[in-house]
């Protein structure tokens, strides 16, 4: 077996588990997967940023942008109209901040921006023992 065989096998794996995880994902779920994928993903444009490979760089906040702009259109303004707007002028800003990360080789930008994501994804799981029971969904289903 070549190596390249390996990195596609292991490729077409990875695809296949994540969208075994969202298929299987209520909606509280996908917003926790999607919170986290931003992070991961801005991690990922701050090694690239360093090792100098503009490429993955590019493609990493690209993701990033893509994940947050998924965010801000699932907000729900009919729910609570106050936090929805807090939170889709807290997005915007954060997409602002990653044009300018990418654009000029920031570090604290990208970090400025998990620093801002990190409190989200943590309030939203941290609502999920309220969430599943308003639901009818067990414990399983976590």
């Amino acid at each position: 077996m070549t190596y390249g065989y390996m990195r596609n096998a292991s490729a077409i794996y990875q695809q296949n588990s994540v969208q075994g995880v969202v298929e299987d994902a209520d909606p509280h779920k996908l917003v926790s997967l999607l919170l986290d994928g931003a992070i991961e993903q801005i991690v990922k444009a701050r090694g690239y940023l360093i090792h100098h490979n503009v490429a993955a760089k590019g493609r990493s906040i690209a993701n990033t942008v893509a994940i947050i702009g998924a965010l801000r259109n699932s907000l729900d303004h009919t729910v609570d109209r106050t936090l929805c707007q807090r939170l889709d002028s807290l997005y915007e800003y954060m997409t602002h901040r990653l044009l300018f990360a990418q654009l000029n080789d920031d570090h604290a930008a990208l970090d400025e921006v998990v620093a801002l994501l990190a409190p989200i994804r943590d309030g939203w799981q941290a609502v999920r023992g309220s969430y599943m029971p308003a639901t009818g969904m067990t414990a399983s289903a976590r």
